[in-house]
């Protein structure tokens, strides 16, 4: 937002606008994003998925498991500069492709660690050979509980094949437009935050070693999931959030 402007259509100066705002608690500058979900189950898959998170199963393992495509292999242009006193670290807005990998990965909810894969492709097969990783780092004797999201891939016809096969696995499904209530998104986005926006990669091998190392680097000093918010809670958020859209439109 202009103050300047602002105030000029009014004939007040910008400083005043800036009290006016800050007196009425406005923040005019930002917006934040939402979507509501329309999942007709939506409540029902809620409470499942964050009962996993707040309450696990005894001798279970909850896992929270998706793929983070099309991670680009990037080189900038020319050698950045390093920070200096008085001088921020520097690197060019340009840059130099050299493909894409994606990432497949489980997060333990109990103890913080990470299971991951790097694949050329995310299709049911990925998805299926991830799952046999899964299924070897698991310990035998541990019942799996899944929290996924509504990916095409995820409900694949041949995925459910495996899953008959596999009966220590259960697959839970978040509710459809609720990457929030998914636990692995929180860790991808820790990874691109502290390894992959700076990063300068010159091929695909060079990028998923960076990645491996990150996930070893984590898997060193892991820390649980950790869930605070009920469901209950969540849902009556959800009802104001809803009842406030009604309001306006």
């Amino acid at each position: 937002m202009d103050r300047a402007g602002d105030g000029q259509a009014v004939g007040i100066s910008p400083s005043s606008v800036r009290r006016i705002w800050a007196g009425q608690g406005l923040q005019p500058h930002r917006v934040r994003a939402f979507k509501l979900s329309n999942d007709p189950k939506f409540a029902d898959k809620l409470k499942e998925v964050v009962g996993l998170y707040i309450d696990p199963p005894a001798h279970a393992v909850v896992l929270s498991i998706d793929e983070k495509s099309q991670i680009q292999a990037l080189d900038r242009t020319q050698p950045g500069l390093p920070m200096k006193k008085g001088r921020c670290a520097t690197m060019t807005h340009d840059y130099k492709r050299h493909g894409t990998t994606t990432l497949f990965a489980a997060l333990d909810i109990l103890e913080g660690k990470v299971i991951g894969r790097c694949m050329q492709r995310h299709r049911h097969q990925e998805f299926i050979r991830f799952l046999n990783t899964v299924e070897r780092e698991v310990a035998a004797d541990k019942a799996v509980h899944v929290v996924l999201d509504n990916y095409a891939t995820h409900k694949h016809p041949k995925v459910k094949a495996w899953l008959q096969r596999h009966s220590r696995f259960t697959f839970h499904f978040t509710p459809t437009s609720c990457s929030w209530a998914h636990a692995i998104e929180g860790w991808f986005a820790k990874l691109t935050r502290q390894r992959l926006t700076r990063g300068v990669f010159t091929s695909i091998v060079e990028l998923q070693a960076a990645i491996n190392h990150f996930i070893a680097d984590a898997n060193a000093k892991p820390k649980p999931f950790v869930w605070t918010k009920s469901a209950d809670a969540i849902l009556a958020t959800v009802s104001r959030g809803r009842q406030a859209l009604e309001a306006v439109h």
